[in-house]
């Protein structure tokens, strides 16, 4: 940094004198415009390196997490360099979803029974063709968890498909009741603190390939789901290992940051209507316990938790629920191995709401910190279509945890 920092103030020196001779000579009819020009590039590119490209903060609650990923991860330590035309946290989340690529992948459908009598739809991504792992029963299978309204078809997912197909890997797909096209069979959908459906789908996957490394990746409120399952069973589950990425840590600050004027017009509100396009699909299954008319007018999500959510899974008021969906709660008990990005500059999980200090009590838990990144966003290089920050995170850590991870036991 001591270097970087000379050298900039070098570069400062010679641009002012450069400025200060095309100046005066432009007066003259030379040159002016295009000094300008130059001077502004190159002083954004001075405070694009120095305040916007840093390293991300590695939080650890224990030195041989940290020694195995700084040697089998090492994106985790290395400059994170934001798209350099879109690094805010707005820009990035919105941008996102219209500028990435979205690979194709074809899906293998299967509906699994649960025991209330519903059905929950799994997308199979077998990789038949793996040279790597050609034995299906030891294939490692990456279970793949989307966000709040999200399914097998968002773009994140297939990225993270698309990298396991070149590791090997096998993937299966977490579709919550209801949003993926399937009938709902029970009067009852989903949520992040609810953990029975992901167990089902853990036990089933698991039941298939017991002998095949098991790990699994969450998104948003599909890894709050992961980490609450995660702090309620302990070690006591059959995943290797997991990761999770810009996941919302406490309920009621990512409540209050969207409830912000500016961050409820472009987010909140949307998100609050898929919400009530997913339920009103299966308006007929509800309609005996929750007043759909009301639900249907709910102008924000902590409204739409407020009348359905809540309501839905029998808590008694709308803080009993964020309380229990909240896993900065059971980051602690956590039993096995953990990587969670998050970006401390995501409007949907403000900083103030990371548990560092708790990550730092549990040796299983590793906090990777960007300064900037967004909500999924993570976007880097000129043009980010192919590949993301968060991509090359999610493919170093399972392949680290799916070749290296016996070093940890042994640490």
């Amino acid at each position: 940094m001591q270097r970087l920092a000379m050298d900039l103030r070098m570069l400062s020196r010679e641009l002012s004198l450069y400025l200060e001779h095309q100046v005066r000579v432009g007066f003259f009819g030379s040159g002016v415009g295009l000094s300008l020009i130059l001077g502004f590039s190159v002083a954004y590119a001075c405070y694009y390196l120095s305040s916007i490209a840093k390293k991300p903060q590695l939080v650890t609650g224990g030195e041989s997490f940290s020694r195995f990923l700084q040697n089998h991860c090492p994106v985790v330590t290395e400059t994170y360099y934001p798209t350099v035309w879109c690094w805010e946290s707005r820009g990035q989340t919105l941008l996102r979803p219209f500028i990435t690529s979205k690979p194709s992948v074809q899906y293998r459908n299967e509906l699994i029974k649960t025991a209330d009598g519903g059905q929950i739809s799994l997308d199979w991504f077998d990789n038949c063709n793996s040279r790597c792992y050609m034995d299906a029963t030891t294939r490692p299978t990456i279970l793949l968890l989307p966000g709040l309204t999200g399914t097998s078809k968002e773009s994140y997912i297939l990225h993270m498909i698309h990298l396991s197909e070149d590791l090997g890997y096998r993937c299966v797909v977490f579709n919550n009741r209801g949003v993926a096209g399937e009938n709902l069979l029970t009067p009852r959908t989903y949520c992040c603190a609810n953990t029975e459906d992901l167990e089902t789908v853990i036990h089933h996957v698991h039941s298939l390939y017991p002998s095949a490394p098991f790990l699994a990746a969450g998104v948003s409120m599909g890894g709050m789901l992961l980490l609450n399952y995660l702090g309620k069973i302990g070690p006591k589950t059959p995943l290797k290992a997991a990761a999770t990425f810009s996941v919302g840590w406490n309920t009621f600050a990512c409540s209050e940051s969207l409830e912000k004027p500016l961050n409820w017009l472009l987010f909140n509100y949307y998100l609050t209507t898929c919400l009530q396009s997913s339920v009103n699909k299966h308006r007929h299954m509800f309609v005996k316990q929750i007043d759909m008319d009301h639900v249907m007018k709910a102008k924000s999500i902590r409204e739409f938790d407020k009348r359905f959510t809540s309501v839905m899974f029998g808590y008694q008021t709308i803080d009993d629920y964020y309380t229990d969906a909240s896993p900065n709660r059971r980051l602690k008990s956590v039993g096995i191995p953990v990587l969670c990005l998050n970006s401390v500059d995501d409007v949907f999980s403000p900083s103030h709401a990371i548990p560092i200090e708790t990550a730092k009590q549990n040796p299983n838990v590793a906090l990777v910190l960007t300064s900037y990144g967004g909500h999924i966003g993570f976007l880097e290089g000129l043009w980010p279509r192919q590949s993301t920050y968060m991509d090359r995170v999610f493919k170093q850590f399972v392949q680290a945890m799916v070749e290296h991870g016996h070093e940890l036991s042994s640490m």
